[in-house]
């Protein structure tokens, strides 16, 4: 049984839900304030995510965590911002006791956690990775044209060349590589790596980071037998014929990942977390307060989040 984290009550967090629910596919224990769910929802509280398979879709479980303050859609409520890191604590502890099979996230907003809590981190997968004691992760898109990692995240973009080592590159293709395999079932899988600078540094000429960083750390990889290509000039990385040349996209910085992915499939992308003792999915997108309590949020991302949990708890015989 999988469970998912309420995030922020006051986005569209609770209406997908619910709707993710209502559509009936992958079951899941939702892990919040019952008061924050859509008016009419028939829930039944349980106190343990095994209770919930006596449910038979007739009420969407719900593991009940208290919050100080309502949720009005669209305007977070600062006094419920540690409430909301408390509820992602609470389900990884579950998933790391082995009373859930894997845990999907609905989106939090940073800055509102930052302001009403604190929260120290730039997103959810920073704080996942701390609670599972500070272990290596890598970032993940995925849908079913196109599977994206950047190796660097949440920095500013002139910090990129900086923080791009050779450490870390070869630490993201390595997790990157064993959970395609672990995770996704794919025996030896293809991964294709973009340069940092346009036309790849064609050569030295347009950046050096290619030749004296990317280059070596491939060629490394490659002769310990992964399947392997690239730098390759990102502008052509990802149109169709492309990507049926690779299992996985690896790029250098956050928006070199995302703009395509986010173009080929906006609805259906998921955000999955690689290198963690557990499995951790979400939607890949915000907490879309503009639209929050309008009934235009579309929980196609969620419902994929919650089949990609499903069936990375199967392969790993959760």
């Amino acid at each position: 049984m999988l469970v998912m984290s309420c995030g922020d009550p006051s986005g569209i967090g609770p209406e997908i839900a619910v709707q993710a629910w209502r559509a009936g596919g992958t079951p899941f224990v939702w892990i919040g304030d019952p008061a924050h769910l859509p008016g009419g929802t028939p829930w039944r509280a349980v106190e343990h995510p095994a209770q919930a398979r006596g449910l038979d879709g007739t009420a969407l479980p719900v593991l009940v965590h208290d919050f100080p303050a309502a949720a009005p859609p669209g305007a977070p409520d600062p006094a419920n911002a540690a409430a909301v890191v408390a509820v992602i604590a609470r389900a990884v502890e579950l998933v790391q006791a082995g009373a859930a099979s894997g845990l999907v996230t609905c989106p939090i907003n940073k800055a509102a956690l930052r302001d009403g809590a604190g929260f120290g981190f730039p997103g959810h997968t920073e704080y996942l990775a701390d609670l599972a004691g500070g272990v290596p992760v890598v970032m993940m898109l995925a849908c079913p044209e196109l599977r994206v990692v950047p190796v660097t995240i949440h920095i500013p973009l002139a910090e990129v060349p900086e923080v791009l080592t050779s450490t870390l590159l070869e630490q993201r293709l390595r997790i990157t590589h064993a959970a395609l395999i672990r995770d996704f079932g794919i025996a030896r899988p293809r991964i294709a790596v973009a340069g940092l600078n346009p036309h790849a540094g064609e050569r030295g000429t347009m950046g050096r980071e290619e030749v004296e960083l990317i280059i070596p750390v491939l060629d490394r990889l490659r002769a310990a037998g992964m399947a392997i290509t690239g730098p390759h000039s990102a502008d052509t990385m990802f149109h169709a014929g492309a990507r049926a040349g690779y299992d996985v996209a690896v790029a250098m910085y956050h928006d070199q990942a995302l703009i395509p992915i986010k173009t080929v499939d906006f609805a259906g992308g998921v955000n999955v977390t690689l290198g963690l003792p557990f499995i951790r999915t979400s939607p890949d997108h915000g907490t879309a307060y503009d639209i929050a309590g309008t009934g235009k949020a579309d929980p196609t991302s969620l419902i994929a989040a919650l089949a990609m949990a499903q069936d990375m708890a199967a392969r790993r015989g959760n």
